[in-house]
């Protein structure tokens, strides 16, 4: 089955995941070693950013 291509960047990952103190795991063992508790998290905390990212772009569209 084909992979789908990943909607976060490399970059927002390791951002996140250093962010969370899971980086050092995936620079030393990669990322299927990360936690399914800890790959959660990182999900919760992207779609914290991301809400936050809408809402500061509708409160400037309406400004």
């Amino acid at each position: 089955m084909a992979r789908r291509k990943g909607i976060m960047s490399e970059q927002l990952k390791y951002e996140i995941a250093h962010e969370l103190g899971v980086d050092h795991i995936v620079a030393t063992e990669g990322w299927g070693a990360v936690t399914s508790r800890d790959c959660g998290n990182m999900v919760r905390k992207a779609i914290e950013l991301a809400e936050k990212s809408i809402s500061y772009q509708n409160n400037r569209n309406h400004q």
